[in-house]
């Protein structure tokens, strides 16, 4: 997961009462509703609401996932951002500029020069390489040959393809055509890159190592992300935040830890309660203060580490571990019993609603 800026600068990504109803009568309808839009009563009057009144902001190196069950919304709301379809009302700014009002030209602009996209479909040019299917967006914005296979000769190398250079896509396997993908989007550097379900035509073990890869990725480049999945667990274990939707609407935008303990509506509790708090939960909110007398390990571990990750090594030390931030600074203790209590006696105190 990535570092995150501060709230207080200027959100790479604004989204203001953003609305997108398909139907000849969405526009009317919607003006006639004053906002409060009623998904059944619009059905009715043959419109369907894909994204209904969302509002929000994505800050720079933020990794934001988009998730629901299908027809929730979450790719019609990816596409509205992006402005591969256009949003019925509200106001969607990109670095302080209004994207809604762009003409064609400056939208092509923008999105060349801006944005990076990665979709199910890995959508590779068949006659082409690995080198060439890489190369190709560079090529479009007018980069010479010559830069173009440099530039795409680093990125096969950033996705770990060294050697398949001149393979073409029938000869790469699934994980290694959307690693294609991935770094034809890189190559032109975009400072928001649009995923939308990248890894779900994936068999699970190739999906897992292409989670690895994107974290290893994000971790090098710390773009700012919008990532479309129906996973949860892809989501917990990507994500730095997290927007649950449902029927169009966002239903909660948080944090994966207070996603999955501070659920804001019955549907959230419904979506997470099967979720083991482990796999959220990071050692910061379950480490002590610094305690100097506690007699702690040389062992370290980080304030961000998510305690599944780490449980084993704090059971088996057989004394407090010190807990570090990122510049190496001890900052607290954490105590095998806190671990304990999580894995085994979380469930049944988060369902009695006691503190941990």
């Amino acid at each position: 997961m990535s570092s995150v800026a501060s709230n207080s600068a200027e959100p790479v990504i604004r989204c203001e009462n953003v609305f997108k109803i398909f139907g000849d009568n969405a526009k009317r309808m919607l003006q006639e509703s004053g906002g409060v839009v009623d998904a059944a009563k619009f059905q009715e009057n043959g419109c369907i609401v894909g994204v209904n009144n969302a509002s929000f902001e994505v800050h720079q190196g933020e990794l934001l996932i988009i998730m629901g069950l299908s027809g929730s919304g979450k790719s019609t709301l990816l596409r509205c951002i992006s402005r591969l379809t256009q949003s019925t009302a509200g106001n969607i700014y990109i670095d302080g500029e209004d994207i809604t009002s762009l003409n064609n030209r400056k939208l092509i602009q923008l999105r060349r020069n801006k944005m990076g996209m990665v979709f199910q479909s890995f959508a590779l040019l068949p006659h082409k390489t690995v080198l060439e299917n890489i190369a190709f967006p560079l090529q479009v914005k007018g980069v010479s040959t010559q830069d173009s296979i440099k530039r795409a000769s680093e990125m096969v190398e950033l996705v770990s393809l060294s050697g398949r250079e001149n393979y073409f896509p029938r000869e790469l396997s699934g994980g290694q055509q959307q690693r294609v993908g991935i770094a034809r989007s890189l190559a032109i550097e975009p400072d928001i890159w649009f995923l939308d379900e990248p890894f779900s035509a994936l068999d699970p073990l190739i999906r897992k190592e292409m989670q690895d890869e994107f974290l290893r990725l994000q971790g090098v480049l710390s773009k700012t992300i919008l990532f479309v999945t129906h996973d949860f667990d892809e989501a917990l274990r990507l994500a730095d935040r997290i927007a649950i939707m449902k029927d169009g609407i966002i239903e909660q935008l948080d944090t994966p830890a207070n996603i999955v303990l501070n659920p804001a509506t019955e549907y959230v509790r419904k979506f997470t309660e099967e979720v083991p708090r482990e796999k959220v939960l990071k050692i910061e909110s379950v480490m002590d203060p610094v305690d100097t007398t506690a007699g702690a390990t040389d062992l370290q571990v980080s304030k961000d580490a998510v305690i599944e990750t780490v449980a084993e090594l704090i059971l088996t030390a057989g004394k407090p571990v010190s807990v570090v931030d990122s510049t190496g600074e001890v900052v607290g203790t954490v105590h095998a019993s806190k671990v304990v209590n999580v894995l085994f006696g979380g469930r049944s105190a988060q369902q009695a609603g006691t503190p941990l």
